[in-house]
């Protein structure tokens, strides 16, 4: 099973692309993030006739996020972060995919910092590491999937000196991606590239992508009976150097059929 992540900025400004990289890639699972569309503006007769089913939370302008399975409808289990009634924004989507329960999120951005963005960053991500834990106590095969606006370590940012006041650097951001981490997933692409400089994300400025000026944000974790089936991780960045493409690149897990041991 391949599950992929893909920030796509804006689905119907580049659906071409997402199409193309679906054709190409053939991914099980995808979660999407900044769909920039309504709910009644999500290009689903495209995507069905790619060979995909899709759920999806829209938002006018901003946010917004989809899971996508091929050949399948992926079955809906919770639309909205608990733990904040008055939270309107759409970040987090979650279905059952395969027998896998796939939480797709996008995480506030949260600059500037100090502020009330960052604030809600904090909490939202307070949120998620409550919600987390709920999952992982319920022993099943997990994937937390998507744009986390994160640099998780220095490794995961091209000049960290130059992020050090930024919200996705500071320290407190970096200490609830740990505190995360440490309840027992396992971050699948760098599981698989342990002290690899691998980014998601060029910024349009600076000539970021020109200079391999990246960041690492995307993230994919598995809960403990996934991590043990990982068998491949990567990041189609060549999709970044595409005409009129996102700033983020897909990044993608291959989880294998049979547990280590022989077991299925």
């Amino acid at each position: 099973m391949k599950i992929a992540t893909f920030n796509v900025n804006g689905v119907n400004g580049r659906l071409s692309l997402l199409l193309q990289w679906l054709a190409e890639a053939e991914p099980d699972v995808v979660c999407l993030q900044e769909l920039k569309a309504p709910q009644d503006k999500f290009p689903v007769a495209a995507i069905r006739a790619a060979g995909y089913g899709a759920i999806w939370q829209g938002q006018k302008s901003w946010n917004g996020v989809a899971i996508l399975a091929r050949g399948a409808d992926p079955i809906e289990t919770r639309r909205g972060l608990p733990g904040d009634e008055g939270d309107t924004q759409s970040r987090y989507i979650e279905a059952a995919v395969s027998g896998v329960l796939i939480g797709c999120l996008y995480l506030p951005n949260g600059n500037p910092a100090p502020g009330p963005k960052f604030d809600y960053k904090l909490s939202w991500f307070e949120r998620l590491s409550s919600y987390a834990g709920e999952l992982l106590a319920h022993e099943i095969p997990v994937a937390l999937v998507g744009d986390f606006n994160v640099m998780p370590t220095e490794l995961d940012v091209y000049k960290p000196e130059r992020w050090l006041d930024d919200a996705l650097f500071r320290p407190e951001v970096r200490q609830g991606f740990h505190k995360l981490v440490a309840q027992g997933w396992t971050d699948g692409l760098r599981e698989l590239h342990a002290g690899e400089r691998i980014y998601t994300f060029w910024d349009y400025f600076r000539n970021a992508w020109g200079r391999n000026a990246g960041l690492r944000i995307d993230h994919l974790l598995l809960s403990p009976k996934l991590a043990k089936q990982l068998a491949a991780s990567d990041v189609d960045r060549h999709v970044r150097g595409w005409e009129k493409a996102s700033d983020h690149a897909p990044v993608w897990i291959e989880i294998s059929d049979k547990e280590p041991g022989g077991g299925h």
